[in-house]
């Protein structure tokens, strides 16, 4: 179970110290929504762990053989335009985009959304807490996102300007956002 907190009231951290906090408590997990509260997650266990590095590594590979753009594993927050800190568990963003950012901006948490964005549902997640979180990414400019719920066997998939569409499908396409990548879900719903 992720802990919220709530420093408003007392503090309120600029990006340079949340960025320090973050350094100074690498074993943990830590987002910033985007009113101040403080989402201090734990490590995952190993089954989430195991389904998360097989999405990464889908995701990377076909991301090294084209060059459109770039691929971020779990441990990487993006700072939203709503002023958000979040770090998906699997996400991308066009070439262009991440050529645009500085040096500085790059090496800390890059300010922008992520163009596609993956949420692996672990066995302690609340379902509407990572609902809630893809519409954030939604709103924020993301184009193409997958809310993956290994315990249901189904992916929620969020399209910009679109409704959701539930599929249990096991293979989902990366559709126009990510041209000719296909996530291989029997690796990630099967047995570890």
């Amino acid at each position: 179970m992720s802990v919220t907190l709530n420093l408003r009231p007392v503090l309120e951290l600029t990006n340079e110290q949340f960025y320090e906090l973050c350094q100074a408590n690498r074993d943990l997990r830590i987002e910033r929504s985007a009113n101040g509260e403080l989402i201090i997650m734990p490590p995952t266990g190993g089954e989430t762990g195991n389904r998360n590095i097989k999405i990464a590594f889908q995701l990377e590979a076909w991301s090294s053989q084209n060059d459109l753009g770039i691929a971020f594993d779990s441990s990487t927050a993006f700072k939203l335009p709503n002023g958000a800190e979040r770090s998906p568990d699997a996400s991308w963003v066009r070439r262009d985009r991440w050529d645009n950012l500085s040096a500085e901006q790059k090496r800390k948490f890059p300010p922008l959304c992520p163009d596609f964005v993956v949420e692996l549902r672990s066995e302690t997640d609340s379902l509407k807490t990572l609902q809630d979180k893809m519409q954030e990414y939604m709103e924020n400019g993301t184009r193409l996102g997958w809310l993956i719920d290994p315990k249901t066997q189904q992916v929620e998939i969020y399209r910009s300007g679109r409704g959701v569409e539930i599929v249990k499908n096991l293979g989902i396409s990366g559709e126009n956002v990510l041209p000719g990548f296909m996530l291989n879900l029997k690796q990630i719903f099967g047995t570890i």
